[in-house]
């Protein structure tokens, strides 16, 4: 039998296109209009894990902990969609895998990092969680000082250090899909906020896509 291609709507923030992202009234928009995953960024502020994608972010004040974002995603409601935790900094490792374990979402969740790091103490503490490496644009990987970074995204791969590549959408195209799944691996396309551009992924194959507006998906 042949498998039908299906792929994953990701919300990014929750949907943050209609609620301010990283805040459960993102997650609760984007379940009503259809996602298969929620996204949402975490890091450490004053000695709590919280919702929040840049420390000036948390620094304004978090609108949710990562305690009370799990506790409503674990909820009857979610049941069916998936989480992206994508991990800011390394540090979070420990105390993220234990809060998602006590929520009993470990098993549905992806973990990714633009740090490399981050997966890889991960993968020690435990072995049986899926990561995702988070490759972003020409700023951003100046910032992480990614010289090579397809050699190096597709060498985690073929080395089980991750599963997915989670990549800015403008850096995917037939070649690069065609690298990862020949390593067994998956990949994700990120922020898509036009429909041309989320129909041209889909038609090239992708494995999965966030955007701010899950709408457009319909």
């Amino acid at each position: 039998m042949v498998r039908q291609y299906v792929c994953e709507r990701i919300g990014h923030g929750g949907a943050s296109a209609l609620a301010p992202g990283n805040t459960l009234a993102s997650f609760d928009a984007a379940r009503e209009v259809g996602v298969d995953m929620i996204e949402f960024d975490v890091r450490s502020w004053r000695g709590e894990l919280v919702l929040a994608h840049t420390v000036l972010h948390a620094r304004r004040g978090a609108d949710a902990t990562l305690a009370q974002a799990l506790s409503h995603l674990s909820g009857r409601r979610f049941d069916d969609i998936g989480l992206n935790v994508d991990v800011k900094h390394v540090g979070c490792e420990r105390a993220l895998l234990d809060a998602l374990r006590e929520a009993r979402l470990l098993h549905r969740t992806l973990i990714s990092s633009q740090v490399p790091a981050v997966l890889l103490r991960v993968r020690a503490l435990e072995p049986t969680a899926g990561l995702g490496v988070s490759i972003g644009g020409r700023l951003a990987r100046l910032s992480r000082r990614w010289r090579d970074w397809r050699a190096h995204v597709l060498a985690g791969l073929a080395g089980g250090r991750w599963e997915a590549l989670m990549a800015q959408h403008r850096l995917v195209d037939r070649g690069l899909l065609d690298e990862v799944v020949s390593r067994h691996g998956r990949l994700y396309a990120w922020t898509v906020n036009e429909r041309p551009a989320i129909d041209r992924l889909r038609a090239l194959g992708v494995h999965g896509i966030a955007t701010a507006d899950p709408r457009l998906f319909a």
